[in-house]
């Protein structure tokens, strides 16, 4: 197999030829067809150290593909299925950007019918982190505003909101508003202390606490860069993690259209360091970027 490996003190990711991986009885071996590429990705090239990972790691957390291989106390996978999931181990030394990737079956999802490998590549990361992200937020609905609302993960944000009954206000910077679809309002400024509920995905910190009323709720998608709470409001920061269940059925919305695909460019595996400098230059981008071994 081939994995995109990233080495500390070398900014530059390098494809690499490893051994297979060997395969536990809970857990799947896929074939990689489609990873996604996130920002995280390019700052764990750049420099992992400081983040206390190993000296050698792969990189990569979401892809999806072909079921080559199924551990002996798995079920509900079987060879040939095509499936999605969520490499969560950043400290794993192959992980999604890779020819192939070994992970707990409970990880994964099957594809509905209608949804494309590489539109299913595109989810699984900003698909766990919105809904995670809201399930922080309780069982009381209100007004909430969504920062960053025109990304990748605040699309999903402001379709699963609606569908849980908030009234939803996008937060987006001038001239991307038609990219935040789904909400009630879409607004470039934030009025002070007017949400019940702020899901601060664009890490604005203090200037989105403020848009919180006394007593409200802030989530934030920073771990160790949250907002000192104030005025009473309740302060929480989203952890994503995989699941697979859940993730099952995020995809049948991508499926459905329920919440569009935006894909915002694709390159080979092979390109990989190239392609982590275009994408990281251009974080902005209207969609996710690919990789496809």
């Amino acid at each position: 197999m081939y994995a995109l490996i990233s080495r500390a003190g070398d900014p530059t990711p390098h494809l690499e030829e490893l051994p297979a991986q060997p395969l536990g009885p809970d857990e799947i071996r896929v074939e990689v067809a489609a990873a996604g590429f996130t920002l995280f990705d390019a700052f764990v090239a750049a420099d992992h150290a400081p983040i206390g990972l190993p000296d050698v790691v792969g990189l990569g957390f979401d892809f999806s593909g072909v079921v080559t291989e199924i551990g002996e106390a798995v079920s509900g996978f079987a060879v040939g299925d095509r499936v999605a999931g969520f490499h969560g181990n950043p400290a794993a030394g192959a992980r999604a950007h890779a020819t192939e990737v070994v992970l707990p079956a409970a990880d994964a999802a099957p594809l509905p019918e209608g949804l494309t490998l590489d539109a299913a590549a595109a989810a699984p990361l900003n698909a766990l982190t919105a809904r995670q992200a809201l399930d922080l937020l309780g069982p009381e609905r209100g007004s909430l505003l969504v920062t960053g609302a025109a990304g990748g993960v605040g699309l999903w944000a402001l379709a699963l909101a609606k569908s849980d009954g908030w009234a939803v206000d996008a937060l987006v910077r001038p001239g991307t508003e038609h990219l935040a679809t789904g909400a009630d309002r879409v607004v470039t400024e934030i009025e002070p202390h007017a949400h019940d509920a702020v899901l601060d995905l664009a890490a604005l910190n203090d200037p989105a606490l403020a848009g919180v009323r006394d007593d409200g709720r802030y989530i934030s998608v920073k771990p160790g860069r949250e907002p000192e709470p104030e005025r009473g409001i309740e302060v929480s920061t989203v952890m994503s993690h995989a699941d697979g269940a859940t993730l099952a059925g995020l995809l049948r919305l991508a499926a459905d259209g329920t919440v569009p695909t935006r894909i915002a460019a694709t390159r080979p595996l092979s390109k990989a360091a190239e392609a982590y400098q275009e994408a990281t230059a251009a974080p902005g981008s209207d969609g996710r970027w690919l990789l496809i071994p």
